[in-house]
């Protein structure tokens, strides 16, 4: 079963991956985004202020790009690694009074989920097939706790449809 998250609570806490363009200029400005990078540069030396939302959000970008360069082999590595253990600082920092957010424009072309199993995929240009497993990567297992992020609070909505805008997990492990 796909959950899905209508409400905007949602950015203050937790990881999101999000592609909406009218979410994202409604949270920050976009000047305040920060480069994967910059993230990385402040791994174990987090700022007391985050950049958006009165100081309790972070959105950063460039994972698309960072994936994108790297093969299979590597881009599951880096995930399951350096990428995973600077969130899970990030988390640990804030003791998860924090919202991370990654801007990842092309998201909603690349995010797939297997509906029987309800696993999540990014594509990753090199590899073909499937794409990188994100779900066992990212969120050791914890899949089911994914929701979807709405741009929209029709609670009937397609999600699947164009009001799909990212998806959100309270807290990876």
């Amino acid at each position: 079963m796909v959950h899905t998250r209508f409400n905007r609570g949602w950015p203050r806490r937790g990881l999101a991956f999000l592609w909406s363009g009218d979410i994202l200029t409604e949270l920050i400005e976009p000047s305040s985004v920060i480069s994967m990078r910059q993230f990385f540069s402040q791994v174990d030396e987090w700022p007391e202020d985050l950049p958006s939302l009165d100081g309790d959000t972070m959105v950063v970008t460039g994972f698309e790009g960072t994936i994108d360069l790297l093969n299979a082999e590597d881009a599951e590595q880096w995930i399951e690694t350096d990428f995973k253990e600077a969130i899970l600082s990030f988390q640990d920092f804030y003791q998860g009074q924090a919202g991370l957010i990654f801007w990842v424009p092309s998201g909603r072309s690349r995010i797939t989920m297997k509906g029987a199993s309800e696993h999540y995929f990014w594509t990753h240009k090199p590899t073909g097939g499937d794409g990188l497993p994100m779900g066992r990567l990212l969120f050791s297992g914890a899949e089911k706790e994914i929701e979807r992020i709405m741009n929209t609070d029709d609670k009937h909505a397609d999600y699947d449809g164009k009001d799909w805008a990212g998806l959100y997990h309270p807290r990876i492990s």
